[in-house]
């Protein structure tokens, strides 16, 4: 089976690019902007015709979407996130290779959640940030083309090549930090937030069985269990061996107090970034509404817990990876720093 794989030099599409040529049955190729690409092409501003002949030429049985980026201006977003996925499916459309789309979506595009919940991929979207938005937008244009496609919404990666800005890799770091000043304490922010947090090897399983299945439409990946962010903090403590006390200040997640608040926390990769600032959930009339996602970064509010039985229904995936080993391999890295 010949698959082409877009994105393949970002957070998610490396370990998708791993878990694809360990399969000796697939031949990959990578087509991106960057050097590491067979392939340099630019999906936001490359020619949907140029795509097409490349497609008709190369000949996948399944194209695989890791494209687009977690941060930027409003503009940005769209052009790498939505006019990107629209010159995939246009091209697709166009080629007669007949190829199946892996689209890779994110849990952003649901927003806030009821605490307790679990998120099913029936749920209305209500995305709390643009990039919620523009992922949003590129999972529409993937429904509405006709094509045989599955959308895999991602809820929060984490593991090996955890973004340094990332919430966890912000605690990583400043952990670090404290080991090698000899804090006997660390103060954080934003530990009340819970989320979803995914192993990106897993990720990348669920993308090699999405390839080989028929399933179509939406397909949530996650682990089923919502996390506190003072949880993961506390066993990333052990984890790395340190003694200390861990204090939430509040505010943004893993800032300490006197760093500001910033712009927007570095995104985790498609799934965007994992916390924030933790606020109460809001009431209006009869039903309770999701919590407000200002000022959460990722739009996401405090709380999000994916609903994972179609993922093991129709695509035959579990997440095998425990939170620890996806930690150990975050301070592992962290650790390198010192």
């Amino acid at each position: 089976m010949r698959v082409l794989l877009l994105g393949a030099s970002g957070y998610l599409g490396r370990f998708v690019a791993d878990r694809l040529l360990a399969d000796p049955a697939v031949q990959l190729t990578a087509l991106g902007r960057s050097d590491e690409a067979d392939v340099r092409f630019d999906l936001s501003t490359g020619s949907p015709g140029a795509l097409t002949r490349f497609l008709d030429a190369v000949h996948p049985g399944v194209v695989v979407n890791c494209a687009g980026t977690t941060r930027g201006n409003g503009r940005e977003l769209i052009r790498h996130n939505v006019v990107a996925t629209a010159a995939v499916c246009e091209s697709l459309r166009r080629s007669g290779c007949g190829a199946r789309l892996v689209h890779v979506g994110c849990a952003a595009e649901y927003g806030p959640a009821q605490a307790g919940s679990s998120t099913g991929e029936d749920a209305v979207p209500r995305p709390g940030g643009p990039y919620g938005v523009s992922k949003l937008a590129g999972t529409e244009l993937v429904l509405a083309s006709g094509l045989d496609a599955v959308v895999l919404r991602v809820f929060s990666p984490i593991g090996p090549g955890t973004p340094a800005g990332s919430p966890l890799g912000r605690i990583a770091e400043a952990m670090r930090r404290a080991m090698q000043q000899g804090d006997s304490e660390l103060k954080l922010g934003g530990l009340s937030v819970q989320r979803d947090f995914v192993d990106v090897r897993d990720i990348a399983r669920a993308v090699h069985a999405a390839s080989l299945s028929a399933a179509q439409g939406i397909v949530n990946i996650g682990t089923g269990r919502a996390v506190r962010l003072r949880d993961a903090a506390s066993l990333l403590a052990r984890v790395a061996g340190y003694a200390g006390a861990v204090h939430d200040q509040g505010g943004p997640a893993g800032q300490g107090p006197g760093e500001g608040h910033p712009a927007g926390a570095v995104p985790g990769a498609l799934g965007g970034p994992a916390g924030s600032a933790a606020i109460p959930a809001q009431q209006h009339g009869a039903q309770p509404s999701p919590p407000a996602s200002y000022p959460y970064p990722d739009g996401c509010g405090g709380w999000q817990q994916a609903d994972v039985r179609t993922a093991r229904d129709r695509l035959g995936w579990r997440p095998r990876i425990g939170l620890e080993e996806s930690l150990a391999d975050i301070w592992m890295e962290a650790a390198c720093r010192i």
